[in-house]
């Protein structure tokens, strides 16, 4: 069967002591399948590895057809943001300790990349939040969140009165150290531990979740993501908006924070037969007590 894939990016979390040799391994292993191999640039200045091409990701989203991420699912969040736009399909291998996004394990990485690389896969495209943030009419950020947009407080700041509007329509004003807006793939995340429901990445729609909300009859709520959603700081000291890993911190009040469907999806290859609730079976240990 010929390979389906031409070149394929390799990029890792460069801070995890005793990658290289993993990443080493996994590079020839797709060189002996005929893919040609290049390094995200920052993982292969910070491994002091140049036995390969060193791209940044514009050139990886110009150049390869696939990209193998190693890592947890922090890692996979901030390149996954950048190569979205350029319709790149994503293989996360997890050397992280949870991995909802990273979800091949480190020890069968070879199992599951072989028939991958050949076409034989399970294909899942996740929806993200493209936000800015808005003040006297000026825009003066503008972000991409695969699992939330977090609006809250600082940490020795007092509680925060922020203003939600969904569409054209003023839904409430919430007292409460932050809000959280997000997408089905964040549901797992920081949503989950502040109350949240869980989402099949499946749904079009966006998770509402105060966080340590002043008034209890403020709950989480579920919204479709074909409305916008607008936050604006009305009260409190040392608020941040924060984009999946990027911060905007130091918001004023009358600061807004608007946020959309984006227009792009990050791509996600799994092994075949991948299950959503599989994963959440491993991840959420759904399966201790189970005789």
């Amino acid at each position: 069967m010929p390979t389906r894939f031409r070149h394929a990016a390799l990029i890792g979390k460069y801070q995890a002591q005793g990658i290289r040799p993993m990443l080493e391994g996994i590079a020839a292993f797709l060189s002996r399948q005929g893919l040609e191999v290049s390094l995200d640039r920052e993982t292969a200045l910070n491994t002091d590895w140049r036995d390969h091409g060193a791209l940044s990701p514009a050139e990886i989203g110009a150049q390869c057809d696939i990209a193998v991420v190693v890592g947890g699912d922090g890692t996979m969040l901030g390149i996954a943001r950048e190569l979205a736009p350029y319709n790149l399909p994503l293989v996360g291998i997890n050397q992280g300790r949870l991995g909802f996004i990273t979800d091949v394990r480190a020890s069968d990485w070879e199992e599951a990349l072989g028939p991958i690389i050949q076409g034989d896969f399970e294909e899942d495209r996740r929806a993200m939040i493209e936000g800015d943030v808005w003040r006297d009419g000026e825009k003066i950020f503008e972000g991409l969140a695969l699992n939330d947009v977090v609006v809250s407080r600082g940490a020795t700041a007092g509680m925060v009165e922020l203003r939600v509007d969904i569409g054209d329509e003023f839904v409430a004003n919430m007292r409460a150290d932050g809000l959280i807006l997000s997408s089905a793939t964040g549901s797992t995340a920081y949503s989950l531990s502040a109350g949240g429901p869980i989402l099949h990445p499946s749904i079009g729609g966006w998770v509402l979740v105060p966080i340590a909300s002043h008034t209890l009859s403020n709950r989480p709520i579920v919204l479709p993501d074909s409305q916008d959603v607008s936050i604006t700081i009305v009260n409190g000291l040392d608020v941040s908006a924060n984009f999946d890993m990027h911060r905007l911190a130091s918001l004023l009040h009358g600061d807004q924070v608007r946020m959309r469907r984006s227009a792009v999806q990050v791509r996600f290859l799994h092994p075949k037969g991948w299950s959503y609730y599989a994963t959440l079976r491993r991840k959420l240990r759904w399966y201790e007590g189970v005789v």
